[in-house]
């Protein structure tokens, strides 16, 4: 999906029939009566030749108490704050009323892409409609019709040349990940490349991510140096990815501040369900990712998930423990922490595990040393002659196993990409090397080319004793051959 689209606006102007032919189902609850819609719902919609994640909200009305409207208005608020579009959408045959004129200057404040719609704009009754929706001071109004499917070429319009950015947008904020090694990339052992070194024009991919009132707002407040992100007592505050450019100690980055990540069945409303996947797009949108931990309460089993998600993804991870300045016994803290982190996260040996205070800054350094280290080693290039020598060790050292009698033999190993590291050894059986050998082998290559906790990825390929000869034509008969023949005849 290229975009989030919300479609807001005040009850029945028709924003649930208009996500209906967007998705191309009958998804969202339609009728005549007003304020029909109250929980937010998320599709999959289709225009042309556009792919776009669409919001239906509840009709925004001028209620901020706590009532059933005022919390659905509050609701539908949080929608425009994390879409990445918002669709204005007034009733072409009303006019304009007051509400629509309050809710285009929040609009006008929230949102930095507004469309805006006149529905309902078939037939000559909408026309004074139409024309008076330019006074709300949103741009040209598109003449739609939800119901017959009028407008949508102009909606497409408006939307493509957005939808180009957002793609755009997705391009350069992309890292570039499993890069490609040549085979015969050899280089001398004492000058091994070094991992690139962020720009102002290519920074640091960095996403904090954990569960919600971890602190990951205040912990970035602190390292920007102000007062950016809304932070706060209550869990959840945030909603969607932020992408944020700082100077960290000299080092330019992109620090992506997500969504608290609850347990999947927890997560019932469905603006958080989105503002979890956004929170795992920013994943994939980052190089680092530093998963931070509630001090009190850490390696909870959400904690878990989102550190394994990261190493799954190939991203290289870095632990982080906040609210560390309210801790009392630190070392022995300290110590059943990095018990439980080798224990319960095997696949992440090694990885830097820094305690910090967002509060007061505290351990701010270390975590960039962190980072920063760990960047490097998800970079890391090993020579092939040194991967071979280190090979042999190995298999004196601990053999592979023989199953039903038949020796494995490891012939050959070569880095085949980096970001993360990728190995490739050449075998026989390669199917029949269990699992455990195959840790054994990456466990050493963490330990002996000091590799901590960065994602390997470890491929065994066949290369069997094949006849050289086999399926090429044979060569025509020499001339001496033909008279040795000709002889014995």
């Amino acid at each position: 999906m290229s975009f989030t689209l919300a479609i807001v606006g005040r009850p029945n102007v028709g924003k649930s029939t208009l996500f209906n032919r967007l998705v191309g189902k009958k998804l969202a609850l339609v009728d005549d009566q007003p304020g029909v819609t109250r929980d937010l719902r998320e599709g999959e919609a289709k225009l042309g030749d556009l792919r776009f994640t669409v919001i239906d909200t509840a009709g925004l009305e001028d209620a901020t108490d706590n009532s059933l409207e005022g919390r659905m208005r509050r609701l539908t608020e949080r929608a425009v704050d994390m879409a990445d579009i918002c669709l204005f959408m007034v009733d072409a045959r009303a006019g304009i009323t007051p509400v629509d004129e309050v809710f285009a200057e929040i609009l006008r404040r929230k949102s930095a892409h507004v469309i805006l719609a006149a529905n309902k704009a078939e037939g000559n009754a909408a026309e004074a409609g139409v024309l008076e929706a330019y006074g709300l001071g949103l741009g040209e109004p598109i003449p739609l019709s939800g119901e017959h499917g009028e407008g949508m070429p102009d909606l497409y319009s408006v939307l493509m040349p957005l939808a180009e950015k957002f793609e755009a947008e997705a391009v350069d904020h992309s890292p570039v990940v499993d890069l490609e090694l040549e085979e015969d990339d050899y280089w001398d052992e004492d000058d091994i490349p070094a991992a690139p070194v962020p720009t102002r024009e290519k920074p640091l991919q960095v996403a904090v991510v954990g569960r919600p009132n971890a602190g990951k707002s205040t912990l970035i407040n602190k390292i920007l140096g102000e007062d950016r992100l809304l932070t706060g007592p209550e869990a959840g505050i945030t909603r969607d990815a932020i992408s944020l450019q700082v100077d960290w100690s000299g080092t330019p980055m992109r620090i992506f501040d997500t969504a608290g990540m609850r347990k999947k069945a927890k997560v019932q409303e469905k603006l958080e369900k989105l503002s979890v996947s956004d929170g795992l797009r920013a994943v994939k949108f980052a190089e680092v990712v530093v998963v931070l931990l509630d001090a009190d309460i850490p390696f909870e089993q959400q904690d878990l998930r989102i550190a394994d998600l990261a190493e799954r993804e190939g991203r290289a991870v870095v632990v982080a423990v906040n609210k560390w300045d309210i801790e009392d016994n630190k070392q022995e803290k300290l110590r059943d922490l990095k018990e439980a982190f080798g224990r319960l996260l095997p696949q992440l040996r090694g990885a830097p595990l820094i305690t910090v205070s967002a509060k007061t800054g505290k351990g701010l350094e270390r975590l960039h040393d962190a980072i920063m280290r760990a960047y490097d080693v998800w970079n890391r290039r090993i020579p092939t002659a040194a991967l071979n020598r280190w090979l042999t060790g190995m298999l004196e050292q601990h053999p592979p196993p023989a199953p039903q009698g038949k020796r494995i033999k490891l012939r050959y190993m070569t880095q085949a990409k980096t970001r993360p590291p990728g190995f490739v050894v050449m075998c026989s059986h390669p199917e029949k090397i269990p699992a455990s050998y195959t840790r054994y082998l990456v466990n050493g290559l963490r330990q002996d080319f000091d590799m901590p906790g960065s994602p390997i990825r470890l491929t065994m390929r066949g290369q069997g004793d094949k006849n050289p000869y086999k399926g090429k034509k044979k060569a025509a008969p020499s001339k001496l051959r033909k008279h040795l023949e000709g002889r014995r005849d």
